[in-house]
């Protein structure tokens, strides 16, 4: 099965940073990303990488977070800077399998709680 540990959650001032890691014990993952979600609202996609490097963010973190990945290690990483209360919620890791059956997994959630 495959687990996937979640690192680097916390409390932070406005306008500091935080760098989320998500390591996947296993498996080649054509997607790795984080999503989100605050109480009372919808999970959203945060940011994205797919195998071959390609990224996407939301609107609302361009600029101020960056993904990226480490192949070696099997990990995704978020790095969020200038954060804003707006992004408190709770990270979720998602990876999907590269292999075409559309399995996917979810990390357990790490909290980022952003204060002003």
């Amino acid at each position: 099965q495959v687990q996937l540990v979640e690192s680097g959650g916390g409390l932070v001032q406005a306008g500091g940073s935080l760098r989320l890691s998500c390591a996947a014990s296993r498996g080649i993952f054509s997607i790795m990303g984080w999503y989100r979600q605050a109480p009372g609202k919808q999970r959203e996609s945060v940011a994205t990488i797919t195998r071959g490097g390609t990224t996407t963010y939301a609107d609302s973190v361009k600029g101020r977070f960056t993904i990226s990945r480490d192949y070696a290690k099997n990990t995704v990483y978020l790095q969020m800077n200038s954060l804003k209360p707006e992004d408190t919620a709770a990270y979720y890791c998602y990876v999907q399998r590269v292999s075409g059956d559309g399995i996917h997994y979810w990390g357990k959630g790490t909290q980022v709680t952003v204060s002003s």
